[in-house]
């Protein structure tokens, strides 16, 4: 039996027509991906074949190309080889090199998505497409050609480019933007370029999402009046009358799934997710403001997929009703990450001594909290505690909320759902004049986000506290 594929199921709600009398660059992209072995998947190819339709003196004619689509659909490979036919392609067809620019929700995150996204992708193939220089250095990452084509980053102070010209502008995760500076700053810098396109993808916001609302608003429009020039838009979703649990929704709306995300994948995330965040981020809903405590794009910035806790100490924790447990390490950076999360408690004491003894290092607890039970058989076993009172607690809570929404941030978090549901679930209490967080009135168990901002606070003061550096091999 033949499994489906999405793209055999669904169709997007918004879509500008190809207009077929025109030529169009969409193919240049679709053999720029089978270089990176990354064939292109029939929406990706939809929104190239349109998005570089050409009038006939040549120019594009759509200035502005959007595209919106659930997690995990492949947006990477869809920017990456329109990004490579720009500075490959274009480059030959006007005589002079191209200048792009990439964009994210911060410079940091700009970063990280070209040279782990993105260069990975590229780097195999650079003689081929005729890279010349991948420069990874802080402040200057940048994709160099042999015909002097350039994918740089978006700096954080660059207001009107002025001086600059700019060939593409990729504003990618425009979700995360509560103004529109990154039109701003790359606008200016096409006016003079009859050949330059700014190229939009991102999942559905909320209603902050000021900079992709007003691109989804005039996009829908662009579709609606068939204007065939200026704006294409494309927009795979859902709507707010779908049943969010139904695969039927799911075929209809993911146009990746039985590509490259599996159903299996969407069912374990509808288990797990808090319902408002799996409908953004798989059925490209938008949603209202957040009322978390940590936003969502906060949180997305400081979590990486291969971090990795070292010289640090641990944590643990349990839920009020001891259902489940929870272990945490923090090391230099910081860094977080999940080290143990389990049903029950009854391994806890075994885990954290045998943790404890290979690699010598001391566990925080809050000795108030529900995890306070186990100090006593924990001393007994020889296991070294720091153990945090209710002020330090507090004190800890406010020192991760910080670490978190600082920006640039300094902390880093190993990816893991459960505690991603601990974050998105975590609610405040009231501790005087200051707030911790609220193990009993949050929505789902937090004893992961207990645990992590219990080791942060540990970590952060270790020499007053004289907990040894430990190297966790």
């Amino acid at each position: 039996m033949v499994k489906p594929r999405s793209s055999d199921l669904c169709r997007p709600r918004w879509a500008t027509k190809r207009r077929p009398e025109r030529e169009t660059l969409g193919p240049a992209v679709a053999v720029v991906a089978e270089v990176l072995g990354q064939p292109l998947m029939p929406w990706q190819q939809q929104v190239a074949d349109v998005g570089l339709e050409l009038l006939p003196d040549g120019r594009p004619a759509y200035r502005s190309v959007g595209f919106t689509v659930p997690r995990q659909s492949g947006k990477t490979t869809l920017i990456l080889g329109w990004e490579i036919q720009r500075a490959v392609g274009w480059a030959q067809i006007l005589g002079q090199a191209q200048r792009i620019i990439y964009s994210a929700q911060t410079g940091k995150d700009a970063s990280e998505k070209l040279l782990e996204d993105q260069v990975p992708l590229l780097e195999p193939h650079k003689r081929l497409l005729g890279v010349r220089q991948v420069r990874r250095a802080n402040g200057s990452e940048s994709v160099l050609w042999n015909n002097g084509s350039r994918i740089g980053l978006l700096a954080s102070g660059e207001d009107s480019g002025h001086g600059k010209t700019l060939d593409l502008g990729v504003k990618d995760e425009l979700f995360a933007d509560v103004d529109m500076r990154r039109d701003q700053a790359m606008n200016p810098a096409m006016a003079t370029r009859p050949h330059a396109q700014a190229l939009t993808a991102s999942t559905m916001g909320t209603s902050e999402s000021l900079a992709l609302n007003a691109e989804v608003a005039a996009g829908r429009k662009a579709v609606e009046e068939d204007t065939a020039s200026g704006i294409a838009y494309f927009e795979w979703s859902a709507t707010h009358e779908d049943d969010p649990g139904d695969p039927a929704t799911w075929w209809r709306c993911m146009p990746a799934l039985g590509r490259t995300i599996m159903l299996e994948v969407v069912e374990d995330a509808y288990r797990r997710l808090p319902l408002e965040e799996f409908k953004r981020a798989y059925l490209n809903i938008p949603t209202a403001a957040e009322d978390r405590v940590i936003p969502a794009a906060a949180w997305a910035r400081v979590c990486r997929p291969d971090v990795e806790a070292t010289a640090g100490v641990f944590a643990f924790d349990v839920n009020p009703e001891r259902s489940v447990a929870a272990i945490v390490a923090a090391g230099d950076g910081p860094v977080v990450e999940v080290i143990d999360y389990r049903p029950g408690t009854s391994w806890l004491v075994d885990r954290i001594v045998d943790l404890g003894q290979k690699y010598n290092a001391a566990f925080a607890v809050d000795k108030r909290g529900p995890a306070g039970t186990f100090i006593e058989e924990l001393v007994r076993r020889g296991v070294r505690l720091v153990e945090l009172d209710a002020t330090e607690m507090t004190r800890a809570c406010g020192l991760f909320y910080d670490l978190v929404l600082e920006e640039p941030s300094t902390l880093s978090v190993r990816q893991n759902t459960d505690l991603d549901v601990a974050v998105a679930a975590a609610e405040k209490k009231t501790a005087g004049d200051a707030w911790a967080w609220g193990r009993k009135n949050s929505r789902f168990d937090i004893s992961l986000l207990t645990a992590a901002t219990a080791a942060v606070w540990v970590h952060a003061n270790h020499q007053m506290m004289a907990v040894p550096d430990v190297v966790f091999l």
